[in-house]
């Protein structure tokens, strides 16, 4: 008996081991996947920045974006360097799922556009800190401490995201919260161009 319930002690930690090292691998990115996709993501960035800027009618909207192009252009420059010595390539254009939120966003103008525009960096920005949060795992040190260096500015950009959210739902509803249908639809309408891509 003593012997049957130690080989079944044994079974079931070799499976748990397995499904854990299967987690663990799904949670590890290699260089070249990282650096592509994060490089697109920082272009992605700057070019809704770039359309914020333009369209958007209120002053927080245009300083969140404006801290968007600086911050990920420089991050990109320095991903451009590191990626240059590794022999890596880094996107030279966005992804077109990131072309597909750039879309979206045009498609609107004003208020509608600023509350488009923060809902969206919220989802970019926890797409890309679980993008950096992979990085933080992998083998190559130099690529790991870009991602540990850049971590803290992707959250305090996320943070800085969500808040735009409150103040352009505010303004879009003239009520004291968020307008949650607004969101919901907002990010319906990414999910959705997401899953047609």
């Amino acid at each position: 008996m003593n012997r049957l319930k130690l080989i079944c002690t044994g079974t079931m930690l070799l499976m748990l081991g397995a499904v854990c090292a299967n987690v663990m691998a799904d949670d590890v990115i290699s260089a070249e996947d990282f650096v592509e996709e994060a490089s697109a993501k920082g272009y992605a960035e700057i070019e809704t920045g770039k359309l914020a800027l333009e369209k958007s009618q209120t002053q927080e909207v245009r300083d969140f974006a404006q801290t968007m192009i600086t911050d990920h252009g420089l991050a990109n420059k320095e991903l451009a360097v590191i990626a240059q010595k590794k022999n890596l390539d880094v996107a030279d254009d966005t992804e077109l799922l990131n072309k597909a939120k750039a879309f979206i966003l045009k498609q609107r103008d004003g208020q509608s556009f600023d509350e488009a525009y923060a809902n969206n960096q919220v989802m970019a920005h926890e797409q890309t800190i679980e993008l950096f949060q992979k990085a933080t795992r992998m083998n190559d040190a130099e690529l790991k401490a870009f991602a540990q260096k850049t971590l803290p500015k992707l959250q305090h950009h996320l943070d800085m995201a969500n808040q735009l959210v409150d103040d352009t739902s505010l303004q879009g509803t003239g009520q004291g919260g968020r307008d949650i249908d607004s969101d919901a639809s907002v990010r319906d309408t990414t999910k959705h161009t997401q899953n047609s891509l």
